[in-house]
């Protein structure tokens, strides 16, 4: 099975700076990168600069402590006119344990153009066999 286009991961490790006061990742900074993930994932779909129009959902499923690797993984749901939904999921482990889901969101993202206006996405398809 080939990669959809739209489709990311990113891959980060959980230091102190990132951590709030229980030694886990703070809400804020996961938020953050389930944002930027999803943005990439949007931007790659798109063909074009994209911007946040809103979270429909996002659940923190379990903490994820310092140390921990976390992997999130984002891909275009759906493709509309101008905007398009991204679905994105983490994955935690350390080093010997089985990957743990952590967090879950969905991302809805707007193509604009160089004045920051919605602008419409060429060729706005998205095969549903695609969808990893």
């Amino acid at each position: 099975m080939t990669t959809p286009t739209g489709t990311v991961e990113l891959t980060e490790i959980v230091f102190p700076a990132e951590a709030n006061h229980y030694g886990t990742l703070f809400g804020g900074n996961a938020l953050q990168l389930m944002a930027k993930v999803a943005f990439l994932a949007a931007r790659s779909a798109a063909a074009r600069d994209v911007v946040m129009a809103g979270v429909t959902d996002v659940r923190f499923l379990a903490p994820v402590p310092v140390g921990h690797v976390l992997t999130l993984r984002a891909w275009v749901s759906r493709v509309g006119r101008s905007s398009l939904t991204v679905c994105v999921n983490g994955l935690a482990a350390t080093l010997g344990s089985p990957p743990e889901a952590v967090l879950q969101g969905v991302f809805d993202m707007v193509a604009v153009d160089a004045k920051g206006r919605p602008t419409p996405i060429a060729n706005a398809y998205l095969n549903p066999e695609e969808t990893p």
